[in-house]
């Protein structure tokens, strides 16, 4: 029986990690479009819109790209996800930042009112000679 050969998959794991994502808990490779999901025991299924599908992986490429994706999801992806929340919690919402700004351009506008008088010769406050 012929089996299909998924080394390249594994160097691609490893080298270009941001090739792939997690998408309904499938595996995907994002340029070829395959999809990969594993269940506990190392197999791996796959779903693929070409031939690749109709050959079965060998059970030791199995185990080994099962292995591989659990360094990546652990090294990679699940890093990527937490960094990718955090940065959110810092990101303002429209409706925020134009609160920000406008309350920025009337405390600008506020602070320039006493030097605008100032240099008209208005009197704004007596202050007590030293």
């Amino acid at each position: 029986m012929a089996y299909l050969d998924v080394s390249p998959m594994l160097i691609s794991l490893r080298t270009t990690p941001e090739e792939f994502e997690i998408k309904e808990g499938w595996l995907r490779h994002i340029p070829s479009r395959h999809d990969f999901r594993f269940d506990p025991e190392g197999n791996v299924r796959m779903r693929a819109q070409c031939n690749c599908t109709e050959l079965a992986v060998r059970a030791e490429q199995s185990q080994e790209l099962s292995t591989a994706y659990g360094q990546w999801e652990s090294h990679y992806w699940r890093p990527l996800l937490i960094n990718r929340e955090f940065a959110s919690h810092f990101r303002r919402s429209p409706l925020r930042q134009l609160l920000v700004d406008i309350t920025g351009w009337l405390h600008r506008r506020l602070r320039e009112q006493p030097e605008r008088r100032a240099h008209s010769g208005e009197v704004t406050a007596l202050h007590p000679a030293e």
